[in-house]
């Protein structure tokens, strides 16, 4: 074979060989390519969900932070509900206060009056009541009348005091009672024990226990008793005044139509 041959056999491998080469080069490219864009894909996805991950961590904190906030929406809301549930009883209240402050001058109008009514009555009927513990009863009667005319002290207390002077009355009437003093007889002064039966009658005894007299309603006098009363007189003190035992006593009394 000649040189010329070997030579052109030789250039044909060379360029078979540089042709293959080539075309390995060509096919790595395209695979190579895809790796890196796969990598890169990776990647990106992979900080995609980071940004998913935190976005919904960001999430669930509002949601939790709104359900908070429904939660202290109610609670206010009921707190409010209750606040104007008391403003309007109280708004009911002052109104309520406020009327009986507007009617405070229409009742001193009648109660005013009505006690001047009450301290009259009371000192008519001291006078002419029988006349047991007088200087007592005329003298409460006359601070009444002081207390009446009086600026230091409020109404209320005046109309307490009357209402106190009336109890006091109507428990003389209630029990037996006795005192000592003074007996004016025809311009003489005998010290003597009152005795007084309630409001049905009343007796004098002088302390010697040798004398009794009993009030007349009709005369304003006393009317000397039969000594036969005497004892009995006397064992009605001694129980008026804790001094004996409780017992049965005939005294007389004055008539219906005069104990009137």
């Amino acid at each position: 074979m000649s040189k010329v041959s070997n030579r052109t056999k030789i250039a044909s491998a060379l360029v078979g060989a540089l042709a293959l080469a080539s075309s390995n080069l060509v096919v790595a490219d395209p695979l190579a390519d895809a790796q890196k864009a796969a990598t890169q894909i990776h990647s990106e996805a992979a900080a995609s969900q980071k940004k998913v991950d935190k976005y919904f961590d960001q999430a669930q904190d509002m949601l939790f932070e709104y359900s908070n906030v429904a939660d202290q929406r109610e609670s206010l809301k009921a707190y409010n509900d209750y606040l104007a549930t008391l403003v309007a009883d109280q708004d009911n209240t002052m109104k309520g206060i406020q009327d009986d402050i507007n009617g405070v001058d229409k009742l001193r109008q009648g109660v005013v009056p009505l006690m001047f009514k009450m301290v009259d009555g009371l000192e008519k009927f001291v006078a002419l009541d029988l006349p047991f513990r007088s200087e007592d009863r005329h003298a409460r009667v006359e601070n009444l009348k002081n207390l009446l005319n009086s600026a230091d002290v409020t109404l209320a207390e005046k109309f307490r005091m009357i209402l106190d002077a009336y109890s006091i009355e109507r428990d003389y009437g209630n029990f037996v009672d006795v005192e000592t003093g003074k007996l004016n007889l025809d311009g003489k002064e005998v010290l003597v024990d009152f005795f007084r039966l309630g409001r049905v009658a009343l007796y004098a005894q002088s302390l010697d226990q040798r004398t009794a007299w009993m009030y007349n309603t009709e005369t304003k006098g006393w009317d000397k008793l039969d000594d036969s009363y005497l004892r009995d007189i006397t064992k009605g003190i001694r129980i008026a005044r804790k001094q004996g035992a409780m017992d049965l006593f005939a005294l007389p009394i004055p008539a219906a139509e005069a104990a009137k």
